[in-house]
Parts: structure tokens; sequence; C-alpha cells
């Protein structure tokens, strides 16, 4: 099996960031995934990363990720061996070896929790992801156009406690496991979506572990030059600026296992005496500028500091930060119609159809 590349825990640190760009404000703070992929790497040694196309068709491969709002995952931390045991019980489940791990979501904690399980449990970890970025939703994965099932799943929480899931649909995954997490706390750690390698190389968002830790890579490199660490990233996205202003107004709520709420900025230097709202569920969905609606989810939206390039999370807006808003296209499985209507603004029950964010 050809290695793309091994994966040190200093590596996590680029990952993370990168993460937490690609995350569209969501996803978890990145933080704390590292910490607990460092720590896991540090205790079993390093993970091997690996393109998809290097599976057997008849691989078990199994995704892993963390459940709920972000803002309660900032402040109730896992105990550290949730992520494996729900994978064990998974394996136990399926009645066979799983051969390899695979991110959930390319987003925040979500980028670096996979490497956890991976550690812990010597298999490689797939190059890819369910989304290209982060969702709200468990249903909201390229799986599902593809027709995977989300169950069996497991869930796990830090109390000891775990949970089994068979269900009807995807849909009903996510409502069932979602009441299972405000249960546990608001937070939960699961095993879910086992799949064959055949269908991991038909679904699989490609290259998005490697894309995070070139983004972090990228964005080190040009504070150490004293370059301009928001043009970098722009650039290597192929993103657009939507907006440069100052955070003047944030409504942000924890509904249901979701942080929901609407941030308002005016502009700055050539931006002013314009507006911009950013609305969101976790993760960002919807931008206006001057009332106009300028990008929509599958699209991404993602927040930068101004100065620093550092992305910041819809859980870590404050008032008065001043940073720069960047566009840029979602991966063409979101642009069917089945994507669309799994993951488009009217699922949302935003008022509008999806129209392409065209990055210039």
């Amino acid at each position: 099996m050809n290695i793309l590349r091994t994966i040190y825990a200093e590596d996590l640190d680029d990952i993370a960031i990168g993460g937490a760009i690609l995350g569209t404000g969501g996803g978890g703070d990145p933080y704390v995934g590292k910490l607990m992929a460092k720590e896991a790497i540090r205790k079993h040694g390093p993970v091997e990363l690996i393109d998809v196309s290097e599976l057997a068709d008849d691989a078990l491969v199994v995704p892993v990720c963390m459940m709920g709002a972000p803002t309660v995952m900032t402040e109730k931390l896992p105990q550290g061996d949730e992520l494996l045991t729900a994978f064990r019980k998974l394996e136990q489940l399926l009645g066979r070896k799983i051969d390899a791990v695979l991110c959930g979501e390319a987003g925040g904690v979500n980028s670096t929790t996979p490497f956890v399980v991976a550690a812990a449990a010597g298999l490689p970890l797939v190059d890819g992801d369910g989304m290209g970025r982060a969702y709200p939703e468990l249903q909201m994965v390229t799986f599902t156009l593809h027709g995977i099932s989300a169950t069996p799943m497991v869930l796990c929480d830090d109390k000891g406690n775990a949970l089994v899931l068979e269900t009807v649909s995807n849909a009903w995954t996510e409502r069932l496991a979602r009441a299972a997490t405000v249960e546990m706390g608001g937070s939960a750690l699961l095993a879910f979506y086992p799949m064959s390698g055949k269908q991991a190389k038909a679904c699989v968002v490609r290259g998005t572990l490697s894309l995070c830790a070139n983004l972090g890579l990228e964005l080190r490199e040009s504070r150490l030059s004293n370059g301009d660490p928001v043009r970098a990233i722009a650039a290597k996205l192929g993103a657009s600026v939507l907006f440069h202003g100052r955070l003047t107004d944030i409504d942000r709520r924890t509904i249901g296992g979701f942080a929901r709420g609407t941030a308002r900025f005016d502009g700055v230097e050539d931006w002013k005496g314009q507006t911009f709202r950013l609305d969101f569920q976790n993760e960002f969905l919807m931008a206006e500028r001057n009332g106009e609606i300028v990008c929509t989810t599958p699209d991404l939206i993602t927040l930068l500091e101004a100065e620093s390039g550092n992305p910041v999370t819809a859980d870590s807006l404050r008032y008065g930060l001043r940073l720069v808003a960047l566009a840029f296209p979602c991966n063409p499985q979101w642009k069917t119609d089945a994507g669309i209507a799994l993951v488009g603004p009217r699922y949302f029950g935003y008022d509008t159809d999806y129209i392409p964010f065209d990055a210039h």
C-alpha cells in the first residue's frame, strides 16, 4: 500500500488550522481535537495517510466524528477514549475487522479526531472526508448521496454510556442521534457510515486532509515571510473576498443541539459604509452584503482575522473583531439536485434558491 505521508504530532498544528478554515465556522474548536490527536500519536505512534484508491474494494472503512453544539464542546472535553470505544463496539457489531479510518467532515475538531482512532488502532487514515467542509447534521454527507446508510452506528459519551442505533433512513439517524447527544450533555463521539472500499472510492471528497495541512502551512509560511496571510489563504483556495469589516452585533444561542445565530458587520477600509450579515447553524450558511444575498450553502464561507489570517469559528465570534469573509465553490457532488436538496439554502429555511458562487 502506497503511503501519501506519515503524520506526526507536530503536523497536527497545520491540519487543525486548515480544518478550521474548511470548517466554515463550525465543526467545533480545532484545538480540542488537536490535543486529543497529539496525545494519541505520542502514545501509539504516527498515522499513515493513504489515498482512497489504495483501498481494496472489499475493505471495511469507518468514519468517526464528534457530534454536538460547538459551544458545548469547548466546555465539556472528552475523556479521551470515547472515540476508540465507539469504533471498537461498531467493529464487534459488524463482526469483522475494520481496515481503515475515514474523516466524517473536514472541519474544526473533526479534521483531527480521526487521527485519535487511527493512531490507537494502528490503522491507515483515508485522505478525504464526506463533506469537503463542515455541516451541522449527520445525514449531510456525500455518503448519503451514494445510498450508504449511517447505521449501524455507535455513540459514546464522557460518562461511559454507549448507544447503538439502527434506523430506517439517515435523516432518522440525525433525529435520534441528536436527541441522544442532547441527553448526553450536548456532545457525543461516534462511529458510523460503515462502507466498503468500493463505496468509499465513489463517494469520498478526496484530498481534504492534505488540503488542511497545506492551508496551515501556507498560513504559517506567510507570517514568517511577513506576507499577507489572508491573501495567501484566498489564493490557495481560489477564494474571493466577500467583505472586510468589524463585528458590530452577534446573536447566538444553543437550540436543540445546534449553535444558531446571526452576525453583523460594518465595513472598514475599502468596504467602509457597507454592511454584511452572516447566518449560521454551527456553520456559516448564508451571507448578505448591503442586504443582497452574495453566497449560500453548499458553497463555503469562512472568516479570517484580518491581521493574522487565523480562522474564526461561529462560537468564537466577539464584538469588535476585524474579520475578512472569504467564499469559494463547494465540491461538485453538492451541486447535483440531490446535493442541493440535502444541504441547499431551502433545507435550512432560507427563502432563496442556490446560485453557484463564482470565485473571481
